[in-house]
Order: structure tokens, then C-alpha cells, then sequence
């Protein structure tokens, strides 16, 4: 049986500081790829990695925003990182989580409500460990961003 080669050559490009200015293209794709495939699936998704969807309310307006992003797998759950593509501030997604309890998640097709919990204190670093083994690319955004501390999310099922 032949692995699928295009994760290893996503994580290699993905460290690449070019790959950064290459977020409206990538962006402007995804919603196309999820607009086609009724949101079953993503651009990470077609390059053999693992994607969520996840729409949370603003916490000034009220408005569900919904935002794809790689996840982590961490048993059945998941763990998401603000790297916002290494700019200087935090995505805003990552905002409104953190002034929430819960969110929806949609995986593959299928909607669900998640637990967020921001992971912080002593388990971050640990936590921070597991998110570069698995997307190397984290370092470089978080060289590119001045060394912003990205805000690292669990998502557990409801």
C-alpha cells in the first residue's frame, strides 16, 4: 500500500515564510473547495490533512462567523492554533472563543457542538510541544508574528 505523499509536502511548504503571503489565495480557495463539496470538505483536506470548521457568535455583535482551520487530533478531540498565518495579532476567530463556552464544529459533513477550553499555564508548553511535532510551520508564523504567544484551543465534543 502507497501513503499519500502530499501531508509530509504540505508540512515541508508550510514552513516556508513565502507560503505566508500566499493566506488571500489559500483563503479565497478554501471557501470555494467547501462551497463544492457542501462544506465536507477543505483545501488542508485535499492535501491529505486534517481540517475543521468551526462558527462561533462575535462577542460584540452577536454574528456566527464560521472559520476553517487545520486541527490537531488529540484522541477525540481537537486542538486548534490562532498562528492567524504568522501576522502580529490574533485571529479574531480566537477572540471570540475565548469570551465563549461552546461552539459548533463541523467535521466531514457532520455538525456537532464542542467544549472550548483555552489551554494555558503548564499544560501550553506541553501542549505546544504536540502542536509543532505535528505542523513544524508554527515555529516560523511564530517568528514571523514578533513572537506573539498563539492562543492554543481543545475543542471536545458535547
Amino acid at each position: 500500500m502507497v501513503s499519500n505523499p502530499l501531508p509530509a509536502l504540505a508540512r515541508w511548504i508550510a514552513q516556508k515564510s513565502w507560503v505566508m503571503r500566499m493566506a488571500p489565495i489559500v483563503l479565497r480557495l478554501e471557501r470555494c473547495v467547501r462551497w463544492v463539496s457542501r462544506g465536507r470538505h477543505g483545501v488542508l483536506d485535499l492535501a491529505g490533512l486534517p481540517s475543521i470548521e468551526i462558527t462561533v457568535p462575535g462577542r460584540k455583535t452577536g454574528i456566527a462567523r464560521t472559520t476553517s482551520l487545520l486541527y490537531v487530533p488529540r484522541g477525540d478531540d481537537f486542538l486548534i492554533v490562532g498562528s492567524n498565518w504568522g501576522k502580529p495579532k490574533h485571529p479574531v476567530w480566537s477572540a471570540n472563543l475565548r469570551a465563549v463556552g461552546t461552539a459548533t464544529a463541523r467535521l466531514e459533513g457532520e455538525q456537532f457542538e464542542v467544549t472550548v477550553t483555552e489551554v494555558t499555564g503548564m499544560d501550553r508548553k506541553r501542549v505546544w510541544d504536540v502542536v509543532v511535532e505535528f505542523w513544524p510551520g508554527y515555529e516560523m508564523e511564530c517568528e514571523l508574528s514578533g513572537g506573539r504567544t498563539f492562543r492554543i484551543f481543545e475543542l471536545r465534543r458535547s
